[in-house]
């Protein structure tokens, strides 16, 4: 097992042996070499650990206390790789996306979308489908959850990540519905930072792509809302 408690130059050891082999594997190979060997051990032992719990709050904490362990792995990787296929990695991202880590989950989707890499043979959908739908989820979440003066930092905030998502998965093919959902989250969080015309245009966009996504009067609060806007400014004028 990978120790969660590892010194500064443990963790730098970690990393700089990490991105040596990723740098030397090869793209076309499963990846290989003493780190991500460790790494693989570590990652069996908390998938059966992760398997004996059933409530998937419970679930969720366990991967968030688990993750800091394969954190210098994965920044290895990053630096240096090359591509090679790779479950540790691939499943750090799932369980970043999981807990809500979008930056984290992200940074390691533009990795794998950029070398093609698939999710473990487990996980039934596409890497892209899954960043798209998850960082969807997780945003919707969160505005929902939000209420006050701290919603419009929070959806700008949300707003950063969604567009990153979007840029990342926007050349692959995909369900209508999970790219709708992307776009309904931009659409609720441009609104929520007061970016009606953006939101206006993503929630149109999520209703083209699927008209059971949940934005129609949404859409037609923001049409009312914008023409009343234009309205009073030309009154003043």
């Amino acid at each position: 097992m990978v120790s969660q408690n590892s010194s500064p130059a443990r963790k730098h050891y970690q990393r700089a042996t990490a991105a040596q082999a990723a740098g030397a594997a090869d793209p076309r190979a499963a990846q290989s070499g003493e780190q991500y060997e460790l790494h693989a051990a570590a990652l069996w032992e908390a998938r059966r650990t992760l398997k004996g719990i059933k409530s998937l709050e419970a679930k969720v904490a366990k991967k968030r206390e688990l993750l800091p362990e394969f954190e210098a792995y994965v920044a290895g990787v990053l630096e240096g790789g090359q591509g090679a296929a790779d479950d540790v990695l691939m499943t750090v991202m799932l369980w970043r996306l999981d807990v809500g880590d979008l930056a984290g989950g992200i940074e390691v989707a533009e990795y794998a979308l950029r070398h093609g890499l698939d999710t473990p043979d487990r996980f039934e959908r596409d890497t892209a489908s899954i960043v798209a739908e998850q960082v969807a989820e997780e945003a919707l979440a969160r505005l929902e959850a939000t209420e006050g003066d701290t919603l419009p930092e929070v959806a700008a905030d949300l707003v950063m990540h969604l567009a990153r998502a979007e840029a990342l998965t926007a050349d692959a093919d995909m369900h209508d519905q999970i790219r709708a959902k992307l776009h309904k989250a931009l659409g609720y969080a441009h609104r929520d930072s007061r970016n009606l015309e953006e939101a206006l245009e993503h929630l149109r966009r999520a209703l083209q792509l699927n008209e059971r996504a949940g934005v129609k009067k949404d859409i037609e609060k923001l049409e009312r809302e914008l023409k009343n806007a234009a309205q009073g400014g030309n009154a003043q004028g």
